[in-house]
């Protein structure tokens, strides 16, 4: 028999006259725990389960006691598990918890966290294998392979329900990557590229990109709102299957009007496109093509503080909004501290 219930999990004792009121009480519960009992034998059962539970992202926080965060689709996944467990002869029940003392609800993020920057790390290691073979006789093994990282990159992401940073590095190897297999375009350089369409003029317009914003994107939002379409409104979407609405504009997305072209990350591309030669956006540029690229191909002084900088703030917020706030502001301070050198040097 599955039982349910709900319950607040402590290990400190309650204070007797802690009724209705007391800590925590009116909060709601954040986890559902799957407790369980398996016998020994026979021993797919257990090889089972474990698997389905890993699959879910499930975390073990205590022995046969499993946690996710409470969903409508995280307690229909453990329901189901639950009955394959009692239907073969084994215990389970559910609740939903929140924990007050001893293992907080922090800590259990952090587990959830740290179990799949474990994933994003394995996943890192077979991309930059991945990346040291790439040769072009071995095109299509090498885009075989990206795409099969790409799948399980999807899949991590999906029970990455507390946004572990270890994805940013995977999707940028990844990236790097595919703009390595991409034939090259004619192009002069990246400060000359005046054949692209202007910017010049576009005014209110929404512009998308993909959800979990990073170095790219945070800058380019940044240069689309204090540059170059200072009213513009951002949308973040999934990055397979969204159709545009009329009017929209996409960026660092796939069949995006703005993304990589040949070895120029987005930001790049806006710049160019939008025509400025202001050497401080310039400086910037420069930074956000290192880190998003990783190819070192400017190794400007600043870039080193600039990525740690980028990694704090993604990993302090976990909305895109509150991303492209803190960025912009990050990135205000860097275009008036290169602006003030370039006056200064004049003198």
């Amino acid at each position: 028999m599955i039982k349910v219930s709900q319950t607040r999990a402590s290990s400190r004792p309650r204070p007797a006259d802690a009724g209705a009121a007391g800590v925590g009480a009116s909060e709601p519960a954040r986890w559902i725990l799957l407790i369980h009992t398996i016998a020994p034998r026979p021993h797919y059962l257990r090889v089972k389960i474990g698997r389905r539970l890993q699959k879910l992202g499930a975390v073990a926080v205590k022995n046969s006691v499993y946690a996710l965060p409470r969903s409508d689709g995280a307690r229909e996944d453990l329901e189901w598990i639950a009955r394959e467990i009692t239907d073969d002869g084994g215990e389970a029940s559910l609740c939903e918890s929140r924990f007050i003392g001893g293992l907080t609800d922090d800590a259990i993020e952090q587990q959830f966290r740290a179990a799949r920057q474990t994933d994003y790390a394995a996943l890192a290691k077979l991309a930059r294998r991945v990346t040291a073979r790439l040769a072009p006789n071995r095109r299509a093994r090498a885009e075989t392979a990206l795409a099969r990282i790409r799948g399980r990159l999807d899949e991590i992401a999906i029970i990455d329900y507390f946004g572990a940073p270890g994805r940013l590095e995977v999707e940028s190897l990844v990236r790097a990557a595919e703009d390595k297999l991409r034939p090259p375009v004619a192009a002069t350089g990246p400060r000359a590229a005046s054949d692209l369409p202007s910017l010049r003029g576009v005014r209110r317009r929404t512009w998308v990109t993909r959800k979990g914003i990073h170095v790219d994107r945070i800058a380019s939002a940044w240069l689309i709102r204090r540059f170059i379409d200072t009213e513009a409104t951002f949308k973040y979407v999934e990055a397979k299957g969204y159709v545009p609405a009329p009017g929209e504009l996409r960026f660092d997305m796939f069949d995006a009007e703005f993304t990589h072209e040949g070895d120029l990350c987005t930001f790049e591309v806006l710049l160019a496109r939008w025509g400025s030669a202001d050497p401080a956006l310039r400086r910037i540029a420069d930074m956000v093509h290192d880190v998003d690229l990783r190819d070192a191909k400017f190794e400007r002084d600043e870039t080193t503080g600039f990525t740690a900088l980028i990694t704090g703030i993604c990993l302090e917020h976990r909305e895109d909004g509150a991303r492209l706030d803190a960025g912009s502001g990050m990135l205000d301070a860097f275009y008036q501290t290169f602006r003030t050198f370039q006056q200064r040097s004049r003198k």
